[in-house]
């Protein structure tokens, strides 16, 4: 299985940290913040990952070449210095995940999810597996429902999407190019019972400003 790991935001949230250094590559811990995704995706057994990239996009290159180091093979999917949104930006790499199912992380989570767990979690009829967490404070209405493994539009009980998911490429072959969010081709696939989910009550954290990267460090450093 290969994996993509979504690196092309901006950051704005985080300036003026991200003014010189792409938000995946914020340390957190004894490292930035991607290697702790390109550890735990080479753990999982996976030997393959893309990585978009928009601002400062070369600056993660320089810094994770090949992957070589991780025990992972690296490639690249440049959106310029905009970025495509999430589903324009998968399914411009489309041609170099391949024809099997694989795996999205966002780049800007910090999570103790085992990857593994999602090698083998999606049916053979459905379109995507969601992974669904709490709702943490800054986001407390929550995205998706959860009814019987089924990730749905609306439910008594909602729940955040962490960023990490297993979709089938076809999912995005009706993605249009240029810059597409993803929330409303996961929605209408959910209208057609297409998306399973699964919760997940383990470590997970946006980094979306610099007081939750503070939080993330001080919660790695304190485990380590």
């Amino acid at each position: 299985m290969r994996a993509m790991i979504l690196a092309a935001g901006r950051g704005e949230r985080m300036r003026p940290l991200t003014d010189h250094l792409p938000k995946p590559l914020l340390p957190v811990g004894d490292r930035p913040l991607i290697e702790h995704h390109l550890l735990a995706l080479s753990h999982a057994g996976i030997q393959s990952v893309v990585i978009n990239h928009a601002w400062l996009g070369k600056k993660i290159e320089a810094r994770l070449g090949d992957g070589r180091q991780f025990g992972l093979d690296i490639v690249y999917s440049p959106e310029g210095e905009t970025g495509l949104e999430t589903a324009g930006g998968i399914r411009l790499a489309l041609p170099l995940l391949g024809d099997a199912p694989f795996l999205v992380v966002n780049g800007d989570v910090l999570t103790d999810f085992p990857f593994s767990r999602l090698l083998h979690a999606l049916a053979p009829d459905k379109m995507a597996h969601l992974v669904l967490v709490p709702n943490p404070p800054q986001h407390p209405q929550g995205d998706f429902a959860l009814q019987q493994d089924y990730a749905c539009v609306d439910g008594p009980v909602k729940y955040t999407f962490s960023g990490i998911a297993l979709y089938r490429p076809e999912f995005f072959h009706d993605v249009p190019p240029g810059a597409q969010k993803l929330a409303p081709f996961l929605r209408a696939a959910m209208q057609r019972g297409e998306i399973t989910a699964e919760l997940y009550q383990g470590y997970w954290a946006d980094i979306g400003t610099p007081q939750r990267l503070a939080e993330a460090d001080f919660h790695f450093r304190s485990r380590s």
